[in-house]
């Protein structure tokens, strides 16, 4: 009993605050720091989210950009400290949990309609 309770102080430590509500079809831009040589730099992936997965500390999010004609998918581990930040650009309206059909897309059909408020 007693390691449960030391396992969530050390989870929750880890845990970062203000991150925004992420939902399968929203387009977000995930800012990454990334290392070369002895440099770290932030760079920005944008994209639409495919699928969120896990909860607390596991809770992950794929994204999917088209980059030169090529379909490029990333995993992120929200609470990773490679993970700077993560901002919404848009909300889309998404009718299922994981968005794999949009894999067979290119183009304006792989664009969701915007969300109505």
């Amino acid at each position: 009993m007693m390691n449960d309770d030391v396992l969530k102080a050390l989870a929750s430590e880890q845990l970062k605050t203000g991150l925004p509500e992420i939902r399968p079809g929203d387009t977000v831009r995930v800012g990454v720091r990334v290392v070369e040589g002895n440099r770290e730099r932030l760079q920005n992936f944008e994209g639409t989210v495919l699928r969120v997965r896990g909860g607390g500390l596991d809770q992950s999010i794929t994204v999917r950009r088209i980059s030169s004609g090529v379909g490029v998918e990333r995993t992120f581990l929200l609470h990773s400290p490679r993970v700077d930040k993560i901002e919404v650009v848009r909300h889309g309206h998404a009718r299922r949990a994981a968005l794999y059909f949009l894999r067979d897309r290119v183009g304006k059909a792989a664009t969701l309609r915007e969300k109505r408020r």
